[in-house]
């Protein structure tokens, strides 16, 4: 009998690819993203067999078809809550959640806000393109204030979300922003929530050039982006703008936009720490409508990291304990309670 041990599978990003037609209107952000996480999953170093990918109901959710991995395309706003029964009793498992801004903030808001504060070792991936795509353009809860939609003829009244405020509001532990159309930038941001020991939430602005194209637009395009977005860096001070020149300070506990090169500096500007709780929080609301005049660039990177148990290691622990402590439990004696009664 042969001793020889067999090589580990040297996969490529085409093993991450299926057989099945991608579905998506041409032009759409999903085929980016769908690009990017197949092109990091092999650095990842995960057999494929111990990858899961679970969606919810939406344009985004046709992602496990496309993913040659384990997956589930399960219910309306309840990937997060099927994601985490999984995670409980496999946490071995690399388990991503790909969901929409409706799907993941609308109907299943609930379970997306649990999933963050239980802090489940569990990726999620939040497309938000500001609209209800697989519907047939309605606003949805990421909508600005006035949209027009089939379903707000007259213009949106409802103030919208900021997904990251909100999860950050939830306690989770690793909050981050990319966008479909920085591959460079989102592969880093998968790979950095997938690093992190906790549940990631993972915001990607992503274009619907059917419904609402050009939603993000202005911190897409090459005429617009470098003035309008804010590259953060963990131990780098908040610097922006085309030519480098421009920053931002803390005044007290406000930010504000300065020129370099004559009264400040790079020293006199606000040093990204992704450790500090309250100036993420601050960072979070740095969400101006860029079309109001003197407003504040939008933050991309890795916004909040911090480490704390997760779930399911609680969960095994707990169980562990109670096992080594008495033994396996007698489920009658569990059914029956501590209260009974003998009726006659």
């Amino acid at each position: 009998m042969s001793t020889a041990t067999i090589a580990p599978q040297t996969l490529t990003a085409k093993d991450f690819a299926t057989d099945q037609e991608v579905r998506w209107c041409p032009g759409c952000g999903d085929y980016s993203i769908l690009k990017q996480v197949q092109t990091i999953m092999p650095g990842l170093g995960i057999p494929k067999e111990n990858i899961v990918i679970v969606s919810g109901i939406g344009c985004s959710s046709r992602f496990p078809y496309y993913m040659n991995t384990y997956g589930m395309h399960s219910i309306h706003g309840r990937a997060t809550a099927i994601a985490s029964g999984l995670k409980a009793v496999r946490p071995e498992l690399s388990v991503w959640v790909v969901t929409g801004d409706g799907d993941g903030l609308s109907i299943g808001g609930n379970h997306t806000i649990h999933l963050l504060r239980r802090n489940f070792d569990i990726n999620v991936m939040l497309f938000n393109n500001q609209i209800y795509g697989l519907t047939k353009g309605q606003y949805s809860p990421t909508s600005e204030e006035n949209k027009v939609t089939k379903s707000t003829p007259f213009g949106s009244i409802d103030h919208p979300f900021n997904p990251l405020a909100l999860a950050l509001g939830a306690d989770a532990t690793f909050i981050a922003r990319s966008m479909d159309r920085d591959p460079k930038h989102l592969q880093e941001m998968l790979k950095r929530s997938h690093a992190h020991k906790g549940a990631s939430f993972l915001e990607i602005y992503q274009n619907c050039n059917i419904f609402n194209d050009g939603a993000f637009e202005v911190f897409t395009e090459k005429g617009s982006k470098l003035e309008e977005t804010l590259m953060v860096e963990q131990g780098q001070p908040l610097i922006f703008g085309a030519q480098k020149n421009k920053g931002i300070r803390l005044d007290g506990l406000k930010p504000v936009v300065v020129e370099l090169g004559g009264e400040y500096s790079a020293e006199d500007l606000w040093i990204h720490d992704e450790k500090d709780f309250y100036k993420a929080q601050i960072l979070t609301r740095m969400f101006d409508d860029p079309r109001i005049e003197g407003h504040l660039p939008r933050p991309f990177g890795v916004f909040y990291q911090a480490f704390r148990p997760t779930y399911e290691d609680q969960l095994n622990f707990q169980t562990e304990d109670a096992l080594a402590k008495k033994g396996p439990g007698d489920l009658d004696k569990l059914l029956a309670g501590r209260e009974t009664w003998t009726i006659k």
